[in-house]
């Protein structure tokens, strides 16, 4: 059965940090780009970022929606079969339910995905 299980999620005071931890069982996540998903109370879904699969190389391409550029970073360590999001200096407006997702893509500013989700891990970015 092919899961994917995030972690990581917590409360947060707005400048602080979380990494998010997203972890595949029963599939190889290696073979798949992965992306992160967010959903805001009373908001659509919307893209994060996405890694692209290895390819048998660990220069990963990367994607970024404007509004975390320069604050999270997506990485994935392929022994662990995890991929993370590193969230820094983060805003009240961060606040969502983050979701890992596998085989994404990432066009014309927008993120999708056509394989498994997580369940998600909530996120909340509050003094």
């Amino acid at each position: 059965q092919l899961q994917l299980v995030e972690s990581g999620g917590g409360l947060v005071q707005p400048g602080g940090s979380l990494r998010l931890s997203c972890a595949a069982s029963g599939f190889t996540l290696d073979y798949y780009p992965i992306g992160w998903f967010r959903q805001a109370p009373g908001k659509e879904r919307e893209g994060v970022s996405c890694i692209s699969s290895s390819g048998g190389s660990t220069n990963y391409a990367t994607n970024y929606a404007d509004s975390v550029k320069g604050r999270f970073t997506i990485s994935r360590d392929n022994a662990k079969n995890t991929v993370y999001l590193q969230m820094n200096s983060l805003k009240p407006e961060d606040t969502a339910v983050y979701y890992c997702a596998a085989d994404c893509t990432f066009y014309s500013g927008n993120f999708y995905s056509r394989g498994a989700w997580g369940q998600g891990t909530q996120v909340t970015v509050s003094s």
